[in-house]
């Protein structure tokens, strides 16, 4: 799922191609994906672009008479630019918006329709639809840690809850614990002052590097080929790959669609984490830490 710093690329990208152009039509193969009927879909078309945002991980186009198209790509959802009136045969194409220069065309691979498109009027229709989560690159340290500690719930999951946090999801949370030298399964009513100083840091600065880098290439050409797996990535989409930090090997835990990656020896003190579908295989077997897990691998 495109996550902040993907976000950021495609509103960058936009900005000089839709901005200021009139909306000619909106085309709409999938009739999932629209999921609202006031104000109608045709009220958007002919209109004035006026401005972009993002909403969590959603794109808000805003035009004329205060209106938005709301895009959330979800999972496998993605946008790529069109030469004008660009045909869309195939089963993955959802939709175009027709513009002067081109069609901002939206995809969703596989067979799973999650991808949706709102069409609402006014900033509180528009705010019903942010999920609410804190905007970590306009807070501090203190609205940070009482977001984490609302609840009690382990690091991973409270960074990827878009209620707690704003735009994170499984990729940038692996980064994020990394960089801040934190198990995926610490809870947060358990990190003492110096962790939080560590995870406060290593998000801000992992959201904002990404999302510069991934600027500069999008004012270079649509960003075409968003991906969870990005070359630079020190843990996610990394499992068996040496650590960049200490050149152990990248642990994994599994669970549904998703995979949690993270080094043991950086982040778990050495410790190997249950993953679920092996540890109902081994058992009493499991390996707990890294030495065991070798021995295991040796047999």
């Amino acid at each position: 799922m495109p996550e902040l710093p993907d976000i950021a690329a495609y509103i960058t990208a936009l900005e000089s191609r839709i901005v200021g152009q009139r909306l000619e039509r909106v085309r709409v193969l999938s009739t999932f994906l629209l999921r609202t009927a006031d104000p109608p879909l045709s009220d958007v078309e002919g209109r004035l672009v006026r401005e972009l945002r993002r909403i969590g991980k959603r794109i808000a186009i805003g035009v004329e008479g205060d209106l938005w198209l709301v895009l959330h790509q979800m999972i496998a959802g993605r946008l790529h630019w069109r030469p004008l009136d660009a045909k869309l045969g195939g089963r993955q194409n959802l939709a175009a918006f027709d513009f002067p220069g081109g069609s901002l065309v939206l995809t969703e691979a596989g067979t799973k329709r999650r991808a949706s498109l709102y069409v609402v009027r006014g900033e509180d229709a528009l705010r019903s639809l942010d999920p609410g989560g804190l905007e970590i690159l306009t807070s501090d340290l203190n609205s940070f840690r009482e977001a984490l500690t609302a609840e009690n719930r382990t690091l991973k999951r409270a960074l990827t809850d878009p209620r707690v946090l704003s735009g994170i999801g499984n990729s940038y949370s692996d980064e994020i614990l990394h960089a801040a030298k934190l198990s995926p399964i610490t809870h947060t009513h358990k990190l003492k002052p110096d962790e939080w100083d560590r995870l406060y840091a290593a998000t801000r600065r992992t959201l904002e590097s990404w999302t510069e880098r991934l600027r500069k290439e999008a004012e270079l050409g649509f960003p075409e080929k968003v991906t969870a797996f990005r070359k630079g990535m020190v843990a996610h989409g990394r499992y068996g790959e040496p650590c960049p930090t200490c050149g152990e090997k990248i642990q994994r835990i599994r669970y549904a669609d998703n995979e949690t990656n993270y080094c043991a020896r950086c982040q778990t003190g050495g410790k190997v984490l249950a993953d679920r579908g092996l540890s109902r295989l081994l058992g009493s077997d499991w390996p707990r830490t890294l030495d065991e897990l070798e021995a295991l691998k040796r047999r």
